[in-house]
């Protein structure tokens, strides 16, 4: 564990934990980050150790975060405590009364195929930065994918030139969330977008091997984009183009992925397919453990309320009329 604290067993506590946990193939990378944080923060708030004070200073440092963030770590830390009781019976162990009241989730704004389409045009006028000569690139391929794919903005940034498989017909999405690997098929549209822009990183000079991020700044980088940086980039990328949706919105970047789910059951629809087949094939390809976290993302829309109405009506309005088919 990354951290300087003058309390040793701490320490050894939080690498045991985690340690305990990535062995049950977990990867606790949230929970390293905030209790390495944690370690760091308690010497300059003057405390040693994780005690009811320590805590309550410490979270009160965090009151300008969003409730649902603290939340999630105070449950994190009450897990933490819990199981250093193990060795240290008297320690420290936040009430989950303190962990502050859940906000309801935002609302995702749904984007459609012109809004994709016009910022994929303000995507192409981008100009070349220092450092990211092909930034223009760079930013079209990055919305291509999130939305044609609906992969998480964290299996984006993760991909390598070595997940493209099947001469760019599939991405390779590893080790995401729940530890599951998963193949992507991509679309005609899709593979010919990605093949363009892996034809201008090499002649631009960028690293080929399989190891290589395959969205990068700078050819003389060894590694690609953080997380934050490309979400800034493509936030930057949204603002530019003003994008919103009907209710002036701006969208954040996981609506892509709401929005590719929308879209794929709007297809559906359209083109007769069965609704409750797909289904488990989209928790599929967007790397669910079931159909009821698929179900999230497939919010309320009226355009998917005149298309299942339609459907409705072409199959049953001769029953419900009384008339004969």
């Amino acid at each position: 564990m990354t951290g300087v604290n003058a309390n040793p067993a701490l320490n050894r506590h939080i690498d045991a934990y985690l340690a305990h946990w990535r062995a049950l193939g977990r990867r606790y990378r949230q929970e390293a980050w905030l209790l390495g944080t944690m370690l760091r923060d308690l010497p300059v708030l003057g405390h040693d150790d994780l005690t009811a004070q320590s805590y309550a200073m410490w979270f009160e440092a965090r009151k300008d975060r969003h409730p649902n963030s603290r939340r999630k770590w105070a449950q994190m830390l009450r897990r933490f405590c819990l199981f250093r009781r193990r060795w240290l019976p008297e320690c420290f162990v936040p009430g989950p009364e303190q962990a502050c009241n859940r906000r309801p989730y935002v609302t995702p704004a749904i984007v459609g195929d012109e809004d994709i389409a016009h910022l994929l045009m303000t995507a192409d006028r981008l100009t070349p930065a220092p450092g990211s000569p092909l930034r223009a690139a760079t930013m079209r391929i990055a919305i291509v994918l999130l939305y044609t794919t609906g992969i998480r903005i964290g299996e984006l940034q993760r991909l390598m030139l070595g997940d493209v498989e099947d001469d760019g017909a599939l991405l390779r999405i590893r080790e995401s969330k729940f530890q599951k690997t998963r193949l992507v098929p991509l679309s005609a549209s899709t593979q010919q977008e990605l093949a363009a822009y892996r034809c201008r990183r090499t002649s631009a000079g960028f690293a080929t091997t399989a190891s290589s991020s395959l969205l990068t700044p700078h050819p003389g980088r060894s590694g690609g984009y953080s997380i934050p940086g490309l979400q800034g980039a493509i936030t930057a990328l949204f603002r530019t183009a003003s994008i919103t949706d009907r209710n002036g919105r701006r969208p954040r970047i996981h609506d892509l992925r709401h929005s590719f789910a929308i879209q794929v059951l709007a297809r559906a629809y359209r083109q007769g397919e069965d609704v409750q087949v797909l289904l488990p094939k989209l928790a599929m390809y967007m790397g669910h453990v079931s159909i009821e976290s698929t179900a999230y993302y497939l919010q309320w829309r009226e355009e998917l309320g005149v298309l299942a109405s339609e459907r409705f009506a072409a199959r049953f309005a001769d029953v419900i009329s009384g008339r004969p088919s």
